[in-house]
């Protein structure tokens, strides 16, 4: 199973319109394959859109593409709006959870890394081990590391009740030592994304 995430930045104040635009035309597109969520920014880098869609492979994605395509409807007229596009296709480490339609929000945390070459694994086998007392506070969304766009980086996405339950939650995390895990030696870059989803997005 791989997973694409689809970031576009926008032009600013444009993403109630981009989305009310997706949700009229969406169900023309989940004739194709079904849409896996839908978030756009609200800390971080700001005026994105994420949308996410799950293939069997490689293979797959290339022939739904290809079909939808061919749909008068898909995509939406967006492309006056958009000042930035990009795709990364992630596989999900093995036992993190499936993308599922959820209410486990509505604030999704995406906290992205590059890492050193060559280190993904070790990065996997520090997390999992922590993985256990780390969920005993919020639950984890996803756990993946791309296969094309950005090399070598690795990507988690939490969900919380709200921002000051974040606040909560990570502060306690770090007050137990229940996460994060031993990985700083490995890290080359960080990133931090607070997501929120639209209205249409199957994880709420």
């Amino acid at each position: 199973m791989i997973y694409e995430f689809r970031t576009y930045t926008l032009k600013p104040g444009a993403t109630p319109e981009v989305e009310a635009m997706f949700a009229e035309n969406l169900p023309h597109r989940e004739k194709f394959s079904k849409l896996t969520a839908f978030w756009h920014t609200e800390v971080g880098p700001l005026n994105q859109i994420i949308h996410v869609w799950e293939y069997k492979d490689v293979l797959e994605r290339v022939r739904i593409r290809e079909e939808s395509a061919k749909d008068p409807h898909w995509p939406p007229p967006i492309g006056k709006y958009i000042a930035g596009m990009e795709s990364e296709i992630f596989f999900p480490f093995p036992g993190s959870p499936e993308l599922k339609p959820g209410s486990n929000g509505p604030v999704y945390e995406m906290r992205s890394y590059i890492v050193k070459p060559g280190t993904l694994p070790k990065m996997w086998e520090l997390a999992r081990e922590k993985l256990p007392e780390r969920e005993t506070l919020s639950p984890l969304t996803c756990m993946m590391y791309t296969d094309s766009g950005p090399l070598n980086k690795f990507m988690h996405i939490w969900a919380y009740k709200s921002m000051d339950e974040r606040m909560a939650i990570r502060g306690k995390a770090v007050e137990t030592g229940k996460w994060p895990p031993a990985t700083r030696e490995f890290l080359v870059t960080m990133e931090n994304k607070i997501m929120l989803p639209a209205s249409f997005s199957p994880l709420q």
